[in-house]
């Protein structure tokens, strides 16, 4: 048989960090060890009722066996402006600035193959979500990394940025509330990323996965809600999170129209939008009793809880996260990222994900997913306890 070498572009693709550390969580599992699996940002619960509930009576629609349009439905895209409209007061067109995408992952690759050419530079955050540098490599771009760090709240300092640099960047990658750190964006922040985009005619694409995740009472602010936002961005905004639908594979970009139409034109020439069941489910998603969203929340808030009061009792200084699931831990004294979550996956049978994957200032910290249940939280907290790595604190 002929092996086909693959072209320099795949090779040239960053190595997928998720893959390799469930690798070794399977090796340990399958020597016989109860691994509990805090590493990845899986949804733990189903989909809501009524969201299974309009895809199945869809999915019966013979018309929904047919090919949908090119750029999708339009109820599905009034929808998305109607939730924007209710959630955020963001008013949208939903013809020219909303574009129905293949999940939120699809959108942040392919938003990189719109804009940039070989060579163009795109900002990013480090630590920072792996797939943005997917999509700059195939695009054959650059990749000029922000870094985020404790002492800014976890917030780029765009006055760190030079001149030179600003001036040559096209595009500009940000997230909150944020993977992996759990930091949130303040509208003081957004502001002044409206400003310093529009003095450098960036084109700001901002990752809204974890929009409907913010803990004490506040609620995560979308970027579209800042004055001239819209002018000079886009926010990506998927219902993986937010309605538990990662594996259904829908979301959205909405903001600014020429940057909708160029995804727009892309995704002619490689789909022809989602399954149309999906589609309307989505849309009764977006429309219809938001319970479950809130209750989502009060689970994630509940399992924070318990996770960094745990910890915190068995003498791990750790600070809360004020959104998204994930937790972003600082590795104890001694080791690295590599090496700490290496020893809590071999003595303690615990999957964490090393920050080093996220980029190099995200050595010094482990990230931990708040998606499973409170009792293996708390039983992963004791195993580490076990490891005895910390002075325990007692009441």
């Amino acid at each position: 048989m002929n092996v086909f070498e693959p072209s320099d572009v795949l090779n040239a693709l960053p190595k997928q960090f998720f893959a390799a550390l469930v690798a070794k969580a399977s090796l340990v599992a399958a020597a016989g060890h109860d691994v509990i699996h805090l590493g990845q940002g899986n949804p733990d619960m189903p989909t809501p009722a009524h969201i299974v509930e309009a895809l199945q009576a869809a999915a019966a629609n013979p018309l929904n066996h047919r090919y949908p349009p090119f750029r999708g439905h339009s109820y599905l895209k009034e929808a998305a402006a109607s939730f924007y409209k209710r959630e955020y007061g963001v008013e949208l067109d939903p013809q020219q600035e909303i574009a129905i995408l293949f999940g939120g992952k699809t959108g942040l690759v392919e938003v990189v193959q719109c804009l940039l050419n070989p060579g163009d530079i795109a900002l990013v955050p480090d630590p920072g979500y792996p797939d943005y540098w997917s999509g700059i490599e195939l695009a054959r771009a650059a990749m000029e990394k922000m870094p985020l760090t404790a002492e800014h709240g976890f917030l780029p300092a765009y006055g760190d940025i030079s001149p030179e640099l600003a001036a040559k960047a096209k595009l500009m990658f940000l997230n909150y509330p944020n993977n992996p750190t759990g930091a949130v964006a303040t509208e003081d922040f957004f502001e002044q990323t409206v400003s310093f985009a529009a003095e450098h005619r960036i084109c700001v694409v901002h990752d809204f996965a974890y929009a409907a995740i913010g803990y004490d009472g506040q609620k995560p602010r979308s970027y579209l809600q800042t004055p001239g936002a819209k002018e000079n961005g886009i926010e990506i905004y998927t219902l993986s999170k937010t309605y538990n639908m990662a594996g259904w594979r829908v979301a959205f970009a909405a903001g600014n129209a020429s940057v909708i139409e160029s995804l727009n034109l892309l995704q002619d020439h490689m789909y022809v939008s989602l399954f149309g069941a999906v589609q309307e489910a989505a849309a009764a998603a977006l429309l219809g009793p938001q319970d479950a969203v809130r209750e989502n929340l009060d689970r994630y808030e509940s399992r924070r809880n318990l996770l960094i009061g745990g910890l915190r009792k068995i003498g791990w200084k750790v600070e809360a996260p004020k959104g998204s699931f994930f937790a972003w831990l600082p590795v104890p004294e001694g080791y690295t990222s590599q090496s700490f979550a290496g020893l809590l996956l071999e003595k303690a049978h615990v999957v964490v994900a090393p920050g080093i994957g996220f980029g190099a200032y995200g050595e010094g910290y482990v990230r931990v997913g708040l998606v499973s249940d409170e009792a293996r939280l708390a039983e992963a907290v004791d195993r580490m306890a076990g490891l005895k790595l910390f002075d325990p604190v007692y009441p």
